[in-house]
């Protein structure tokens, strides 16, 4: 049982994830401001350094809804009260902690260019003073279906096409890729 916060993805930057809105809602009671995931990201935060137990936050929704980047804006509010934005930029290593997977795990979906096709679990650690001191994140469920088909207008995993476009590459000599067809390749 728990708080149920429901976002919309404006597909656009808005004023509303600087760093004066974090400083706002740190330290807020859940309902004393507008809804928001910094609020959802303070009422665990408190609750972990009260209760001193794990908190889970569950970020849901479809393609584009904007699930990465509400964890993204949640760790960026947690190394910021946690006392680690500027010593490690911990949001910053999380999300970039592995290229390769999303390489192999996100594709081209009708409604993004860079859909992720696997769940992610964000482990943040933080000390006796709730300051953060790693993360963790880890993969599951990935679209086994997307290796085999593919919807129109819609491309199968990125590696895919990395690898057919360094097919000619002398590293890649040895892996048979030269039959490769010539796609065009994601922009990102």
């Amino acid at each position: 049982q728990g708080i149920v916060l429901v976002a919309i993805n404006p597909y656009e930057q808005l004023p509303i994830y600087e760093q004066d809105v974090i400083y706002a809602y740190s330290g807020q009671n859940m309902g004393d401001m507008d809804p928001h995931i910094f609020a959802v990201a303070e009422e665990a935060y408190k609750q972990m350094a009260r209760d001193e137990k794990n908190q889970s936050i569950i970020v849901s929704g479809e393609s584009g809804a904007g699930k990465t980047v509400s964890a993204k804006y949640a760790m960026r509010f947690f190394a910021t009260v946690g006392g680690s934005a500027s010593e490690t930029n911990i949001e910053a290593k999380v999300l970039a902690s592995s290229p390769i997977m999303e390489a192999i795990g996100n594709a081209k979906t009708t409604r993004n260019d860079n859909s992720s096709r696997f769940g992610k679990y964000i482990q943040i650690g933080f000390d006796k003073r709730y300051h953060i001191i790693g993360a963790n994140m880890r993969t599951y469920l990935l679209e086994k279906s997307r290796v085999v088909f593919q919807a129109e207008d819609e491309r199968n995993y990125h590696i895919f096409y990395q690898l057919c476009a360094s097919s000619s590459l002398p590293e890649f000599k040895d892996l048979g890729l030269s039959k490769c067809w010539h796609l065009p390749m994601l922009r990102w």
